[in-house]
């Protein structure tokens, strides 16, 4: 099966938290409402500088991808 890099969640229990999922590495669902990062991959120290750079334009990427999807709800 083929996902795409982003999809929005949420949950009923969570009310106000909107959720991004990335698919791609390195995966990670982020929360919108308290940029909380919580992690799907298991990372080695040897990693840890390349992760920094890749993460913060992957939750930057998340973060229009989530504006992006609601502005069409908007039109």
């Amino acid at each position: 099966m083929e996902l795409p890099k982003f999809i929005l969640g949420d949950n009923t229990k969570f009310p106000t938290a909107i959720y991004v999922i990335h698919t791609e590495f390195p995966r990670f669902i982020i929360n919108l409402e308290t940029d909380e990062v919580e992690w799907l991959e298991d990372f080695d120290t040897q990693d840890e500088e390349e992760l920094l750079s890749e993460t913060e334009t992957a939750v930057q990427e998340a973060s229009a991808f989530y504006d992006s999807e609601v502005s069409t709800y908007d039109d």
